[in-house]
Parts: structure tokens; C-alpha cells; sequence
């Protein structure tokens, strides 16, 4: 008789062993950055949906939230999170990076799996897609660079950008698929529900993903017919459906609100610097072409031309939002070098000549602009681009209670003192549940209430408009002789005053 065989060992991966010390890196990298950049509207969102999820007002100022896309699934998540554990937005959002982190490296796992079986693969595109960029810095969110994800990691674009992989991951694998079965129509509306997700949670992203989706169903669906037809609807009716069923803001209106045109102004800048911040993505480019040469339909060559098509409408239109794809356009290229630094011998000259060049072009890109990531201004030797270090506001939390609002108008104040849990006069983003005359006439008013040349009158009638609690003002502005001087930070010289109550 004989004995079964002895169970095979399990052996990690090498993708989860470097995953998994990239995840531990950079979340300590990500943690050591204070809140700087969008993370204190985020903060800010968490903060309101805490208050009150079923009615949340504006995230940064005193007036209803109706409409606002930042109250996304994703972000009501996170409000009942911070709501049934009694913690601030802030943490909450700072807690969201390394669980973000693994939405994305397991996203990268599973994608490439799709394209190859090869064991180094996902490590060779998990180094592209943070390191191969370009020399100058690139830091917005949605960008996954080294140096843009240790202030972005913590955002709904990072794991809006981890659940696009595993979408395409499981598109990829349904569409290679040749034989149907009845448990396939749950995979169709897997995919549907989760583009649905994506269109709530971060719409600019989801219009890449849909661009990745098409170029797998294109390239990889062979087979068509009447059942793959309504396979395929009802992956599309389950978008629409799962989208149009929010209750908190329309997603179909975003692209024509007053919001979007200020939005696309402010994306403009996207396209200023294009080249030096995204050429070294480029060396993945002669990969793509061989895969071009095996299949004229390969999907990553599909995506990469799609993409490039929408960013340069985006330059052409006008509508300068569409600069946001320029972080998904660069997966094709990456993707594809990849896979093919993964491939077996023998290899031809232009392949002998690949993993030299590859290398070298990350280096390049690390040392250039992705070292500050990882290595600490203490320990910094030559002075590499390092995240921004912001100065924090939790020197007025013993005095400003969630709430209240707050007039100030310079820069990081306005960006940061959100999500301590106040309210501004004015907003620093243009959100469709606020008019955008409304918000332009509240910053004018921020400015004529600190002008030297205001009256008691006219500072009295702007702060019983908005309910003004509070003043947060720089060393170089004027406290106006009403206001009572609370505090000051001894670091930056800024002044925490009260607005007296009788003027309210």
C-alpha cells in the first residue's frame, strides 16, 4: 500500500516578499509625512459623513453637501469607520494608506498574473511603475511615483488606482475565457459593479479603466455571439446602474458642471512640464511595439494608444482634467517592459540590451527624483526632492471645536485647517454643491474683511453672513481691533483670534 505523497511546501513568491517589504517601507514613509497637499479635505469629508452620514454638509464649508462627489462610497466607508470608533477624520485617512497600499500591490499581482505566469514579473512591473517616470518630479494625485505616494498613498485616487488593477485583472481573465458558463454572468456583473464603484469613488480614474477594459474585451474576446453579447451588457447595465443609484451626487453631471470648466483651468499645469516628467516611462515603449508585432490586438498596446488619444484631447479641448490619465497611460509601457524583462532565454541583441537600459533608466529616475521617498532628511547626504513637510494646525484644536468656522485665506491654512474639523468662509476646491459664483463671492468677501481698508460695519456684516468664529491669520496680516487674540504659534508667528460673540 502506498503512502500519499507529502504535501509540496509553501513558498513565497518573490512578489510577496518584496511587496511586502515595499508595503512595510512606504508606509512607514507615508507616515512620516505630515498632512499636506488635499489630505486635510479628505480628512474634512470623514469628518462631516461622521457627523452625520445621512445629511452631510459641505466638506469645508457651513452650508448643505448636497451634490458633493467627495461623499463617495469609499469616503462613507470611512465616515462610519471614524463614527463607530469615536476617531478624528485625519487618523482615518492616515490609516487609509497602508490598506490602500494593499488594494494596490495586490491589484498588481493579480494584473499581471493575467498577462504572464512568469514569477518575476510583478516585481519588475511593481519597479516600473514607481520608479520609471522621468527627472523631473511629477506629485499629483493618481500618480503612482515613489515620491508622489508617500503624500497621495492615504487618498481615494490611490486605492481608486488599486481597484482599476484588479478590474482589469478580472476583465483580462473573462474575456480570455473560451467556454461559458452560467457562473460567468456573475463575473460580468462583478466587473460592472466595481467600474460602478470606480465611476463614485474617483471618476477621472474610471474613465482609464473603462479605456483598459474596452482594450481587453477588444483584443482578448474572440468569441462573440448572442450570450457573449448579453454577458457584456449586463456588465455595462450594472455600471450605469450601480452609479446612477448613489443617493448623494449624480455622477453623469460632474463633466458639466460650473466646477469642472475651474477644475480643468486648474489642471492645466499638467501639460506644462510633460515631457521631463514622464520620458522614462517611454523605455517600455519598444516592448509594446514587439507585443504590437505578435498581436495587433494586444491589449496594453490598446491601452496605451487610447490614453494617449484622451490626453492629448484633453490638451486640444481645453478640458485639462484629462492630464489626469497621464499616471494610467504610463502602465502600458511599464507593464509591458515587465513581462518581457521576465522572459526566458535565449535572447536577441535588442533584449541582451533591455534589462541594462531598464536598469539604468531607474536608477536614473531614483536618484533624480524618487530617493527622498525613502531616504529621511536626517539621513539625506546630497539632498534629494524630499515629500513637503507643512507646518501643522493642532496648535488651535484646544480652541476651535469641530465646527466652527474659520476666516482665513492663505494657502496651507486654508488647505490644512479643514481637517482638524473646521469650517472656511471660503473653499480652497470648487465643489458642484456650491455654486461656484458663491464660492467666488465668499473669497472676495475673505479678502475685503482683511483689507486694511475694511470698516468695523462691513467686517461685522461678512462675519454674521457666515457665522465667522474664528480668525487664523499670518505674521504679515492685520488682526482688526474687534478681534480677541487667543493664541499664536511660536514657530510661524500666526494668530488664532475670536470673533466676539455680539458680532455674530
Amino acid at each position: 500500500m502506498h503512502s500519499p505523497p507529502a504535501p509540496t511546501p509553501w513558498r513565497p513568491s518573490p512578489y510577496f516578499v518584496i511587496g511586502g517589504l515595499f508595503w512595510a517601507l512606504m508606509t512607514a514613509a507615508t507616515w512620516r509625512v505630515p498632512m499636506v497637499g488635499d489630505f486635510g479635505t479628505h480628512a474634512a469629508v470623514v469628518e462631516r459623513l461622521s457627523a452625520d452620514w445621512r445629511h452631510p454638509t459641505h466638506p469645508l464649508a457651513a452650508v448643505p453637501g448636497e451634490g458633493s462627489p467627495y461623499y463617495s462610497p469609499y469616503a462613507l466607508f470611512q465616515g462610519l469607520f471614524a463614527h463607530a470608533m469615536g476617531v478624528p477624520g485625519r487618523l482615518v485617512v492616515k490609516l487609509a494608506a497602508p490598506v490602500n497600499l494593499i488594494v494596490l500591490l495586490t491589484g498588481i499581482g493579480r494584473f499581471t498574473k493575467v498577462l504572464t505566469d512568469r514569477r518575476w514579473a510583478p516585481v519588475f512591473a511593481l519597479a516600473a511603475m514607481v520608479l520609471l517616470w522621468g527627472t523631473e518630479r511629477a506629485s499629483w494625485s493618481g500618480y503612482l511615483g515613489l515620491l508622489s505616494m508617500t503624500t497621495t498613498l492615504a487618498y481615494p485616487s490611490a486605492f481608486a488606482a488599486g481597484l482599476a488593477f484588479h478590474i482589469w485583472a478580472l476583465t483580462g481573465r473573462t474575456a480570455r475565457e473560451h467556454e461559458r458558463e452560467r457562473t460567468s454572468y456573475v463575473e460580468h456583473a462583478a466587473i460592472g459593479i466595481l467600474v460602478g464603484l470606480l465611476m463614485l469613488i474617483h471618476p477621472i480614474t474610471s474613465v482609464g479603466t473603462l479605456v483598459g477594459v474596452a482594450a481587453f474585451v477588444v483584443g482578448w474576446q474572440r468569441e462573440w455571439d448572442g450570450g457573449t453579447a448579453r454577458r457584456w451588457s449586463l456588465t455595462v447595465v450594472a455600471a450605469v446602474a450601480v452609479a446612477a443609484s448613489w443617493p448623494y451626487f449624480d455622477a453623469f453631471s460632474l463633466g458639466s458642471s460650473e466646477s469642472a470648466a475651474v477644475l480643468d483651468h486648474v489642471h492645466r499645469r499638467l501639460y506644462t512640464h510633460i515631457g521631463g516628467q514622464f520620458w522614462l516611462g517611454l523605455i517600455g515603449v519598444p516592448a509594446l511595439w514587439v507585443r504590437w508585432r505578435r498581436s495587433r490586438r494586444d491589449p496594453l498596446v490598446l491601452m496605451f494608444a487610447a490614453d494617449c488619444v484622451l490626453v492629448a484631447y484633453g490638451w486640444i479641448s481645453g478640458h485639462y482634467t484629462y492630464g489626469r490619465l497621464l499616471g494610467l497611460t504610463l502602465v502600458g509601457p511599464q507593464f509591458a517592459l515587465a513581462v518581457e524583462l521576465a522572459r526566458p532565454g535565449p535572447y536577441g541583441l535588442g533584449r541582451r540590451l533591455l534589462a541594462p537600459v531598464a536598469a539604468g533608466a531607474a536608477a536614473l529616475g531614483f536618484f533624480t527624483v524618487q530617493a527622498g521617498a525613502v531616504v529621511p532628511r536626517s539621513m539625506d547626504p546630497v539632498g534629494f526632492d524630499q515629500p513637503p513637510d507643512w507646518r501643522t494646525y493642532a496648535w488651535v484644536t484646544p480652541y476651535v471645536e469641530p465646527g466652527e468656522t474659520v476666516l482665513a485665506d492663505d494657502y496651507y491654512i486654508s488647505h490644512s485647517l479643514p481637517g482638524y474639523g473646521a469650517y472656511l468662509v471660503a473653499p480652497t476646491w470648487p465643489d458642484p454643491a456650491l455654486a461656484e459664483r458663491d464660492r467666488w463671492r465668499r473669497k472676495q468677501d475673505v479678502r475685503r474683511y482683511l483689507s486694511p481698508l475694511s470698516t468695523a460695519t462691513e467686517r461685522a456684516g461678512i462675519a454674521r453672513r457666515y457665522r465667522v468664529h474664528w480668525l487664523l491669520l499670518t505674521s504679515k496680516q492685520t488682526l482688526p481691533p474687534e478681534a480677541v487674540a487667543v493664541t499664536f504659534s511660536p514657530v510661524t508667528g500666526e494668530v488664532l483670534a475670536r470673533v466676539p460673540e455680539f458680532r455674530l
